[in-house]
């Protein structure tokens, strides 16, 4: 394992951090969009949607909302200057409504291991840049939509 500057072990600190404050037993939403510099955002890239200020926490409420035993399992963690890149799974049982841009898929009691890949730009303490990138199709297969997608969306 790598040795890490001073620098590097702050923001492994600062995103092992944020990343509690998103799984579902520790969740606190406020303090999480609070981890967050000025002008810093979130992008969920699957869904083609950045969010900034307050809206950054609305996908942290959406997972907890459907997955309510939602949890990371962080796999490995590189870093760069102010740059770090996670590979995690997203973990979870479908027990709410999952809010998707194009709909919503009501609970199929099914469990979720989403592979993912989070890039992070952390300056200071504060994240300036988190760009998710989830393996979707994986996550709606483990929930047994993705064959069928259109069908499954509550109007």
């Amino acid at each position: 394992m790598p040795i890490l500057t001073a620098e590097e072990s702050r923001n492994e600190q600062v995103i092992r951090t944020l990343y509690s404050l998103a799984d579902a037993k520790s969740k606190d939403t406020p303090r999480f969009v609070s981890m967050f510099g000025d002008g810093g955002y979130f992008n969920d890239v699957a869904a083609g949607k950045k969010y900034f200020g307050a809206d950054i926490g609305y996908t942290v409420d959406v997972y907890a909302t459907a997955f309510p035993d939602m949890h990371r399992e962080l796999y490995h963690m590189y870093f760069r200057d102010d740059v770090v890149v996670v590979e995690l799974s997203l973990n979870g049982t479908h027990k709410g409504d999952l809010v998707l841009p194009k709909g919503t898929i009501p609970p199929t009691g099914r469990t979720m291991r989403a592979p993912c890949c989070d890039v992070f730009h952390v300056k200071d303490g504060k994240v300036l840049g988190f760009d998710c990138y989830v393996a979707v199709p994986i996550l709606l297969e483990q929930l047994g939509v993705f064959l069928n997608l259109q069908a499954a969306f509550r109007k």
